[in-house]
């Protein structure tokens, strides 16, 4: 099969090779990739990527051809999105095996390019709001305030759109036009500039504190901030490892904030006992895309799946200024 694989360093080089089509044993289907998506963590990976890993991608959308003996909820012909694990191969390739508990039945009103700029974002959003924060879905936090720092990025994307279908008050961070315009339009009720403080902007709001903050963009810089922010006894989930030791003292101490990290590999990674539960997530997710809920945030096609056009999508994200997700589909 044809498989692109990237070249340990600081200089982004790939390369399209054939390598063996791996085999389906156990719960692990083989997936067709037809589409994939970017996000920042293949380029966080990319530097020390080594023979076994070298094959990235961690979004795709394709079809299964193959399932291991102990596959229960999956058949070959299935139409399917998942975001894998990365312990394993990725999705820049003709074919992956990834484990049935993690892959979804991807939504059947999307095409493959829209249904695999989805399931990353999705599970990670889902996960902080919904297990990470403690955010009811169905409404039970209705009205509450929630700070999304990185409002347009993929992950606040979607969190957006939970967010407000949970019934939560949301303010959004952007600081260009088109990122404002697209959080607007994802439902943010307010969007607040980033590039300028924001407690002045949040007081404008008539708000004193928020009760949540999803930070899906810098840990170290909106530290100091979040602490200031957050309401007492809120909670506060962060996906970007800091660079420095965090201080808990201080506001976080006296106002006995709850702080969570979100990692969306940790199921699979550690083979936890709810696993499972990512391929239930994915199922929703596609149910509420269909029932028109949530919309893909696919943002750019950028042309089949080749190794230039990987490298073009690379040098894209590390420019930190795309707005929804970059796509490559077909070979």
């Amino acid at each position: 099969m044809k498989a692109i694989q990237f070249i340990a360093g600081n200089t982004i080089v790939a390369e399209e090779r054939e390598v063996a089509t791996p085999a389906a044993t156990g719960r692990d289907v083989l997936v067709k990739i037809e589409a994939i998506a970017l996000n920042p963590v293949d380029t966080k990976v990319r530097p020390d990527a080594g023979e076994d890993d070298a094959i990235l991608g961690y979004d795709a959308a394709g079809t299964v051809v193959a399932v291991g003996d102990e596959v229960t909820t999956l058949a070959v012909g299935d139409a399917v999105y998942h975001a894998g694990d990365i312990r394993r191969p990725g999705s820049n390739a003709e074919f992956q095996l990834v484990d049935e508990r993690i892959v979804g039945k991807r939504p059947s009103s999307l095409d493959a390019a829209s249904a695999a700029a989805l399931p990353l974002t999705s599970l990670t959003a889902w996960e902080a709001l919904h297990d990470r924060l403690g955010i009811c879905p169905d409404g039970k936090h209705a009205g509450k305030s929630l700070l999304i720092i990185g409002g347009a990025g993929g992950v606040g994307s979607i969190a957006i759109q939970l967010a407000k279908r949970a019934g939560l008050r949301v303010i959004a961070t952007a600081s260009r036009g088109a990122s404002t315009d697209w959080c607007r339009g994802l439902g943010a009720d307010h969007v607040v500039n980033h590039g300028d403080p924001l407690r002045p902007q949040i007081g404008q709001l008539g708000l004193d504190h928020v009760d949540y903050i999803a930070n899906f963009h810098s840990t170290d810089q909106y530290w100091q901030t979040m602490g200031d922010l957050i309401a007492p006894q809120g909670r506060v989930v962060l996906i970007v490892e800091p660079s420095t030791p965090l201080d808990f003292g201080g506001d976080y101490k006296r106002k006995s904030v709850s702080v969570s990290w979100e990692f969306m590999f940790t199921r699979s990674m550690f083979a936890t006992e709810d696993m499972g539960k990512q391929a239930e997530i994915l199922n929703t997710i596609a149910a509420l895309v269909d029932a028109g809920e949530l919309r893909s945030t696919i943002g750019k096609v950028l042309g089949k799946i080749s190794a230039r056009n990987l490298i073009e999508a690379h040098e894209l994200i590390e420019t930190n200024r795309t707005v929804g997700k970059l796509v490559l589909e077909d070979w």
